[in-house]
């Protein structure tokens, strides 16, 4: 099939033309047509498969023009970053026509955003918590909002959005549709579509969890912090075809530790993004990444999720994620649109239980390759790599302490001794003489 069999409008196939793009992707095919029928759609579909275009196109196609210039369309997206992309994915789409998107999201001054939206928007991409502070502040009005899509579901419920999910449900108008895109499906998912949704039609072009066939998968034992840079220094230097490389670390204060280390070596050619850093450096970086100024790319999950960069040739999982779900977003940033990829994790002991749920879900044994004996096996280890000593406590008893008899004299203070008064004889210390009582007239 191709996109001029999809009743698409001349706008929007002349600019799939520029950009070379003429078939649609199995999810493409499949969820145009129940969108355009105005059901509720819920798909779930591989990273990589062109999950954007699959609900940007048939949106796009139902636009209705208006002079009144509110919102008809709401996506939420759970990242800074992937509003950013959304919106660049609908002006490439709208260069043949005048709709208009504004992205919105936390981190950022909220006046500019304001200022864009009230001159007249079509299309709000925005992250939850940006689109809550729009709606209550009078800035989004969303009287006129018919479809409401909402990208990495999953990912926004991990990341303590559902509070704001239900709140935007509850602000928005009830007859919407609504369409929901993600690469994994969990109950928690489910249960707030059957909740929220309108008896919504499942599309599901790969079973939930199933890898790419055209990402290699592999994995080596590594001991220790400081021997997985010693490899990895190792891969980039003997593998010539590791030109676009996306190095994944479990936190912020590993991936700063592997960039001072890496900088060392390849200067402007590495990168670190994690939610620690401005969005300007944020931004910075991933556009660096993009137009391949830089090799290598060192960044947390907030990466790991619906962002699309073109020819990465490796992802490289530098510690497994906790959450299975999440190892399949990672490899998931290579191998896209049915090219080649390369995906090589380092496992220590602690990690063999992650490992062993992401091939359960997986439903695939992952190979395990040798590391190379002249490998330069360091000693040094991290505070948290350092056996803890469990030192046994001996308790004993406190001692008990020693009680006197029942009754005990009383301190001076509080004793109490009755004392007859002499009331004359006080009043003549008094006055300098006896008082009498005066007899009564």
């Amino acid at each position: 099939m191709t996109f001029e069999e999809l009743n698409l409008n001349k706008p929007l196939l002349n600019a799939l033309t520029d950009l070379g793009l003429t078939e649609p992707t199995p999810v493409q095919e499949k969820v145009f047509s129940v969108v355009m029928s105005g059901k509720d759609v819920c798909a779930i579909a591989q990273t990589g498969t062109g999950k954007t275009f699959a609900y940007l196109l048939p949106c796009l196609r139902q636009f209705i023009f208006s002079k009144v210039k509110y919102p008809q369309l709401l996506i939420l997206v759970p990242t800074r970053e992937l509003v950013v992309q959304v919106v660049e994915m609908i002006e490439q789409l709208t260069i043949y026509s005048s709709i208009r998107a504004v992205g919105v999201y936390g981190g950022a001054n909220m006046k500019p955003q304001m200022a864009e939206i009230a001159k007249g928007t079509d299309i709000i991409v925005g992250t939850p918590g940006r689109v809550i502070d729009l709606l209550s502040n009078g800035s989004f009005n969303p009287k006129t909002l018919k479809r409401l899509v909402i990208d990495e579901f999953d990912e926004m419920l991990n990341l303590g959005f559902r509070p704001q999910l239900k709140n935007i449900f509850d602000k928005i108008p009830g007859k919407r549709q609504n369409l929901l895109f993600s690469a994994t499906l969990t109950e928690e998912v489910e249960q707030l579509t059957e909740v929220f949704f309108n008896n919504p039609v499942r599309i599901e072009v790969e079973a939930s969890g199933t890898p790419l066939q055209n990402i290699a998968q592999s994995y080596y034992e590594v001991p220790n912090f400081y021997t997985k840079i010693n490899f990895l220094e190792l891969l980039l230097t003997n593998n010539e075809g590791m030109d676009k490389v996306l190095v994944f670390v479990s936190t912020k204060r590993l991936a700063d530790l592997l960039y001072d280390r890496l900088e060392e070596q390849y200067e402007d050619r590495v990168e670190v993004i994690h939610s620690n850093k401005a969005q300007n450096h944020r931004f910075a970086s991933i556009n660096s990444f993009l137009n391949g100024y830089c090799r290598i790319l060192i960044a947390t999950d907030i990466l790991a999720r619906g962002l699309d960069v073109e020819n990465v040739t490796h992802v490289i999982n530098f510690d497994l994620p906790e959450v299975p779900e999440s190892y399949i977003h990672r490899i998931g940033r290579t191998g896209r649109v049915e090219k080649k990829g390369t995906a090589i994790s380092f496992v220590t002991e602690k990690d063999k239980e992650f490992l062993t749920g992401i091939e359960a879900l997986m439903d695939y044994k992952i190979p395990k390759l040798e590391v190379p004996k002249f490998l330069d096996v360091s000693e040094e280890l991290l505070e948290e790599e350092r056996p803890k000593i469990n030192m046994k406590t001996i308790l004993t008893k406190p001692k008990k302490k020693e009680v006197g008899p029942a009754f005990h004299e009383k301190s001076l203070k509080n004793q109490k001794v009755n004392v007859r008064r002499d009331i004359e004889e006080e009043k003549k210390k008094k006055y300098g003489k006896a008082y009498k009582k005066r007899a009564k007239k």
